[in-house]
């Protein structure tokens, strides 16, 4: 694999993605430079059909581009062949996804050993106690046995984002992660992140809510398959002090 020396964690080079609708030719992404450091919490954000999906898809390399270059770590991804560009998905990004993605009658502890099973280079020795680690760090060791049936939907997207973290990879990327949830389980599970990355975790979120886009540190505006803006969040929300604010809302609530 070709390796690049920096510390750009993701770093595109006039990216672009094209689909073929029979004889039509439909631009999602035109010329994208985009540059993510490490340690960042980047929100992108745009309308529907805005190619924020698209975008998504091609840093998770879940796709490829129609052209461009797409360096992930430092990597350069469109030289890799079919299998490494599967290996880097499995040891550098972690996903998390709005339906949470989970195996039902499979434990939470099952659940989130998954990813190691198609782990090839073997980096973790111990699945069972990474898997264990990972659930205690989203607040979960009292429900390693459960299955998603008998957890919430905030407990199951922390389960989702316990496997995301299991493989120890550079990047988390959340496509709407807290679609299916309430307000304050939403608040939550910002909560989670920005505390993962306070410890370090790069974090890239695709959300189309300016207030949930808030929580991270930058956004990154799409329209028509182009980035039209890209800045530091000055008003920026803590997910702690909201969640001390919903609280206190419930207590006036029941006096």
């Amino acid at each position: 694999m070709e390796n690049a020396s920096g510390k750009n964690i993701i770093k595109t080079v006039d990216l672009s993605k094209t689909y073929s609708v029979g004889d039509v030719e439909v631009p999602a992404i035109k010329s994208i430079d985009l540059n993510i450091d490490g340690g960042e919490f980047v929100a992108i954000m745009g309308a529907s059909g805005s190619g924020k999906s698209t975008l998504m898809n091609l840093i998770g390399c879940l796709d490829t581009p129609t052209s461009g270059e797409y360096y992930l770590d430092g990597i350069n991804t469109s030289k890799l062949t079919k299998n490494e560009y599967a290996a880097i998905r499995n040891q550098k990004i972690g996903f998390v996804f709005q339906g949470y993605n989970l195996l039902a009658r499979t434990s939470a502890l099952e659940n989130v050993e998954l990813p190691l099973m198609y782990d090839r280079a073997h980096r973790i020795n111990n699945p069972a106690e990474k898997a264990l680690e990972v659930l205690r760090r989203v607040g979960l060791e009292d429900r390693i046995h459960h299955e998603p049936s008998q957890l919430s939907g905030g407990q199951q997207q922390r389960v989702a984002i316990a496997r995301s973290l299991v493989n120890e990879p550079s990047l988390i990327l959340a496509d709407e992660p807290t679609g299916n949830l309430d307000s304050k389980m939403s608040v939550e599970i910002f909560a989670l992140f920005q505390k993962l990355n306070d410890e370090g975790i790069t974090i890239v979120l695709v959300t189309h809510e300016r207030d949930f886009a808030k929580f991270a540190k930058r956004i990154v505006e799409l329209k028509d398959g182009r980035i039209i803006k890209d800045y530091m969040i000055k008003d920026r929300l803590y997910a702690q002090e909201e969640l001390f604010k919903i609280q206190e809302e419930e207590i006036a609530e029941e006096a």
